[in-house]
């Protein structure tokens, strides 16, 4: 997957999301391997506007995750949003499948 790749080029997140989901674990997991690091965790970075679909790619990447047997942590922080003053409080009720999830933890900060 490359940076021209968009997720969702099907206009939203169709079929191919798990098709994606599953190339950037691999993406990480091949990154992870390649430098070393035998750590049984790493972090992702989001950012991007209001609206484009952070927390529905938060939620399908962290189902897959789980899928695959691991356990997923999601830290929401917006720094930027004058609406909410820094947390994303709606982020664990847009991800309701995912919060709902043995392991899954997902905290909404400032």
């Amino acid at each position: 997957m490359s940076a021209d790749d968009s997720f969702g080029k099907d206009g939203g997140y169709g079929e191919d999301h798990k098709y994606q989901a599953q190339q950037l674990l691999s993406i990480i997991l091949d990154v992870q391997h390649s430098s070393g690091n035998r750590a049984s965790t790493f972090r992702i970075g989001l950012s991007g506007p209001p609206g484009v679909g952070k927390s529905t790619f938060i939620e399908r990447f962290g189902m897959h995750i789980l899928s695959q047997g691991h356990r997923v942590a999601v830290l929401a922080i917006d720094p930027s949003s004058s609406r909410t003053g820094g947390s994303i409080l709606g982020d664990k009720t847009r991800m309701l499948e995912l919060s709902r999830q043995e392991n899954a933890y997902i905290r909404p900060s400032a």
